[in-house]
């Protein structure tokens, strides 16, 4: 243990902080290597079983409890040399072994990644409860119809499952950032030591069992010196965070009294202070801002390792974690947050209906038709198309099928004649989501398929998840098995 005298002011403005982060945030990982390092050191013969099981007995003897209530010692710099002291204290030299062959370095490192996979799984989850609750919702909504905006404007019809689903693929694209940054995540440090690893006879791939990791890393410079496991991680967290603000965007405007589409439950809205009738959705502005924070914090713990040296910095660990594990948390909070919304969510299917077709949504169907049926090369038809949208405007006593006729002519050099029904039906936002029936489209069969498809793909994905939390599970019932037959 060192014996220095730190100054005050470091004292208060660094290493008091990064002793309190180091209880909340590591504390559990800590010991948890404490013991699997333990128990590789015993079976490797590098300490004596007499001298494991003493210093097991020693470990139990130093609870959790008690090192989370312990205030800072200025004579034990940090958190891994507090607990040191206490072992010191209950078993003398004997505490001593625990430390053969690993460092600070290695320890960090392996607790920082067995935070930061824990905080990705945690918002896979979040994200897994989102889809719980959108591609129910979009099974309700394979008929409601509302006009689809580009530029603000309105701009063609769709199903409000198309939307959702449109989300929902965006979101089963998370999944797989998150999966690959787990695996990128998901490799053990422990038994690089410094930088060079040890002379001792080590077995990593014990260690990195017994914690629940894939395998051990590999270079051992690069195993304590290397940050891109935790850009990659957070920039995963970046895209959907950004992905969910923009959904959010839509469902904060379709809440306004002036659209009038969506509805939240009692329990996401909150009254004024001085306006009665006030029903704000609050919840959903929470969301946002929190995926904007979690944005934000994400993006200053990469700038603070930019332009690092490629070793072993603080500017990568006791500075850094905690801002990490903020944009994680908040990131997790928004996406639970919405998706807890939108499963009490009431939408307005005759307002979104009223609205679908205004603004001539469908007079792409009219072009498409013209070149379908009459073999109008389709840029013309989109002329007439258009010329007869600016004709109902500044002729409306003129019928949109003499109006027709005469564009046509004028246009195409044919005239193409529909009776007025005819091409009322034609132009209605029902016929122009039925006949799109490309795949991925709004067609009610076609979202149905991509209902199943999503509801199959999310199932799988649970899976993952789940085989993951199976698997650290395990490793943490073999641990607790291998400490106590020492």
């Amino acid at each position: 243990m060192p014996s220095m005298a730190f100054a005050p002011e470091y004292v208060r403005l660094v290493l008091h902080e990064i002793f309190e982060d180091a209880k909340t945030l590591f504390l559990a990982s800590l010991r948890t290597i404490d013991y699997a390092h333990l128990v590789m050191l015993v079976e490797q013969g590098i300490v004596t079983r007499e001298d494991g099981r003493r210093l097991r007995d020693a470990m139990r003897a130093v609870t959790d409890d008690d090192l989370r209530a312990a205030p800072y010692d200025t004579g034990c710099e940090d958190l891994f040399f507090y607990v040191s002291h206490r072992l010191a204290d209950v078993c003398g030299d004997v505490s001593g072994h625990l430390h053969t062959a690993r460092s600070r370095n290695d320890i960090d490192m392996t607790m920082y990644r067995m935070r930061v996979g824990e905080e990705v799984l945690e918002l896979a989850e979040a994200f897994i409860a989102l889809r719980d609750a959108l591609v129910p919702l979009a099974a309700k909504h394979t008929t409601t119809i509302f006009a689809a905006h580009t530029h603000t404007q309105p701009a063609q019809p769709t199903t409000l499952a198309h939307y959702l689903l449109g989300v929902v693929e965006q979101v089963e694209r998370d999944h797989a950032r998150f999966r690959a940054a787990y695996e990128t995540v998901n490799r053990c440090p422990l038994g690089a030591c410094a930088i060079t690893g040890t002379g001792f006879p080590i077995d990593r791939e014990r260690t990195s069992h017994l914690l629940g990791f894939d395998a051990p890393t590999g270079n051992t410079y690069g195993s304590i010196a290397t940050v891109d496991y935790l850009l990659e991680a957070l920039t995963t967290l970046v895209v959907g965070m950004i992905g969910l603000g923009r959904v959010l965007q839509d469902l904060l405007l379709w809440c306004t009294a002036e659209v009038g589409y969506v509805r939240l439950g009692e329990g996401f809205v909150q009254c004024s202070s001085i306006m009665p009738q006030k029903r704000n959705p609050v919840a959903l502005e929470h969301a946002r801002a929190l995926a904007s924070k979690a944005v934000g914090q994400a993006q200053a713990a990469t700038l603070a390792v930019h332009n690092t040296p490629f070793g072993d910095v603080v500017d990568t660990e006791d500075d850094l974690q905690p801002l990490v594990h903020a944009a994680f948390r908040d990131a997790i909070r928004a996406t639970g947050l919405t998706a807890a919304a939108l499963a009490d969510v009431e939408i307005d299917v005759a307002r979104m209906r009223e609205r679908a077709g205004i603004g001539w949504t469908t007079v792409t169907e009219l072009a498409d038709t013209l070149t379908r049926a009459h073999g109008v090369p389709f840029q013309r038809s989109h002329h007439i198309a258009a010329r007869l949208v600016a004709a109902r405007r500044e002729r409306p006593w003129e019928a949109s099928a003499d109006a027709l006729k005469r564009l046509s002519r004028e246009v195409a050099g044919c005239e193409i004649s529909y009776e007025e029904e005819t091409l009322r039906r034609m132009l209605t936002p029902e016929h122009f989501v039925s006949v799109r029936r490309t795949r991925g489209g709004p067609a009610p069969d076609v979202v149905a398929v991509a209902i199943a498809d999503a509801q199959r793909i999310l199932d799988r994905d649970r899976v993952w998840i789940e085989a993951r939390r199976a698997a650290l599970g395990a490793a943490g019932r073999e641990l607790r098995a291998a400490v106590e037959a020492l």
